[in-house]
């Protein structure tokens, strides 16, 4: 009876696990040069600001704090999209944390620690700024125009 008991016992656990993890958040597949294509594949050239280009943001470059505030997070990769000219408050930064990484600790470190006028004269609310995650995948979005802003998450959650 013991042993019917403990396989009942361990083919309930088996079936929980895989129904949590069935109905869990999957992570997204694809390069982050890939999947900032899909975030922007909604936006209009003329939603876009100039000179659109993705930039590697990495410790190395000494980059990763003016484009997500801090260093203080288990990540992977990261990868900016800004404009190359001027003064325009426009950023989107995809963060691909390392597995086992405590993702709503992270979002909430990039959220406080990031800065919203990190351009010259020109910035974003900080009720503006948005993070939020997919997976392993964090987006980063800080635009001033609140229809882009919208249609940059709105591609972010439709992946």
């Amino acid at each position: 009876m013991k042993k019917i008991k403990s396989l009942l016992l361990l083919l309930l656990v088996g079936f929980v696990t895989i129904s949590l993890t069935a109905c869990g958040e999957k992570n997204v597949e694809g390069s982050l040069e890939e999947i900032m294509t899909k975030v922007y594949a909604d936006l209009n050239d003329d939603e876009k600001p100039m000179m659109l280009g993705n930039i590697e943001v990495n410790e190395e470059m000494d980059n990763v704090e003016s484009f997500i505030g801090t260093k203080e997070i288990e990540y992977e990769e990261i990868l900016a999209s800004e404009s190359m000219v001027g003064s325009i408050a426009h950023s989107v930064v995809l963060v691909r944390m390392k597995d086992g990484a405590d993702i709503e600790s992270a979002k909430s470190k990039i959220k406080e620690t990031v800065n919203p006028r990190k351009w010259i004269c020109v910035g974003v609310e900080k009720e503006d700024v948005i993070v939020k995650n997919k997976g392993n995948l964090i987006i980063l979005i800080m635009v001033e125009n609140e229809t882009t802003r919208n249609k940059l998450e709105q591609g972010f959650d439709n992946l």
